[in-house]
């Protein structure tokens, strides 16, 4: 209900927002306003995650096989304001209200995806554990400073861990907390690339 409630809320608050992004990604490069791409949600279950597009259309990589890497080619110029700010994730809300996901949890990967190039089921033997629970916007591991390239294999693994810690401790407290830490993090600080 939490989820719901906040997410439904969030959406209306940005509604300006999300048209002037819209609009923005629009008129300044050619294709869909929107990404979709497939992820593993909850207990294994795959579902269509929306994020505003914030590359090439014709360069993007709807598999996710090709992380994003800082200074990336594919970024247009406004994806990477949206990117910095993480605004590319407002979309996700809907994915909330849909049921796919959650504000917060372990953010949900795209199956396949590599991590110290070897794929993530079998670099962490215990992987499919994090998908007990629903994918998040954000999460313990991302706040945790867990974010961004999987190339490495201590970063990769502690961001798991993370995601098992915060599923063993959950709490609505302990989501407002890293809801706070995110806007302050992401949104206000600008840590995306």
């Amino acid at each position: 209900m939490f989820d719901i409630a906040a997410a439904s809320g969030a959406l209306l608050f940005f509604a300006p927002l999300l048209i002037v992004i819209a609009v923005a990604i629009k008129l300044t490069s050619p294709g869909p306003v929107l990404f979709f791409q497939y992820r593993y949600g909850y207990r294994n279950r795959r579902f269509k995650i929306y994020k505003f597009r914030t590359m090439r259309a014709d360069a993007g990589d709807v598999r996710g096989v090709r992380q994003t890497v800082q200074g990336d080619a594919r970024v247009t110029p406004v994806g990477r304001f949206l990117r910095k700010t993480s605004l590319d994730e407002i979309p996700q809300l809907i994915n909330v209200i849909k049921g796919d996901m959650s504000l917060v949890g372990p953010r949900p990967h795209v199956p396949g995806m590599l991590a110290a190039e070897l794929p993530y089921e079998h670099l962490v033997p215990y992987y499919f554990q994090r998908h007990t629970a629903r994918p998040g916007i954000t999460g313990l591991a991302q706040v945790s400073g867990c974010r961004g390239s999987t190339a490495e294999f201590g970063p990769a693994v502690s961001r798991i861990d993370y995601d098992l810690v915060y599923i063993e401790r959950w709490s609505l407290r302990m989501d407002i907390m890293i809801i706070i830490r995110t806007i302050r993090k992401e949104f206000l600080s600008g840590s995306g690339f």
